[in-house]
């Protein structure tokens, strides 16, 4: 029998990865929908009311930031994490605004997602270091922000960037998150 309370839905266009994490979740005796974009969670969310949610932020040229704006719209009390491998303050930002409790890098294990929603308000404790962001990161985040706004396009991110697009790709192959 289907416990609601334990009902999540995982969003990733990973398959095999969806699969894994499904199963992890399974174990720990939480119910697991899967979808792999917008229209199939949405599709999903016709015939389930899930309570926890983890959502890619790149899904084969969509933003996860569309699904957990559509999941929120549905349920603002659904708790959602958001699981990437392409960080960047400015998605973590906009993913708590639309609705996210927690942002997370990959490789985040089960225990860590759920932790994340265990958290349901921010810490203050949490120290604020006196580094400054360095010139690295905040070109990375850039990087990442235009590529955004471009689908992943990488040409047109380049001209927005104002680079050539073989430097772009030289980047973003230096940077990949394995």
């Amino acid at each position: 029998m289907t416990n609601p309370a334990r009902l999540m839905l995982i969003v990733e266009d990973d398959a095999v990865f969806a699969r894994t994490l499904a199963r992890s979740f399974e174990r720990r005796e939480y119910t697991v929908l899967l979808a792999s974009g917008l229209g199939s969670l949405l599709d999903v969310l016709e015939l389930h009311r899930p309570r926890y949610a983890v959502v890619d932020l790149k899904l084969n040229g969509e933003s996860g930031l569309s699904c957990v704006k559509a999941l929120h719209a549905f349920d603002p009390a659904i708790s959602i994490v958001v699981l990437t491998g392409f960080a960047s303050i400015s998605t973590a930002v906009e993913a708590v605004k639309l609705g996210a409790c927690h942002y997370l890098t990959k490789p985040a294990s089960t225990d860590d997602i759920e932790a994340a929603f265990a958290k349901g308000t921010g810490d203050e404790s949490v120290a604020v270091t006196e580094r400054q962001t360095s010139l690295k990161t905040l070109e990375w985040e850039r990087i990442h922000q235009t590529l955004i706004d471009v689908d992943f396009n990488v040409s047109e991110a380049a001209r927005r960037l104002g680079m050539h697009r073989r430097t772009l790709a030289r980047k973003l192959e230096k940077w990949r998150v394995k």
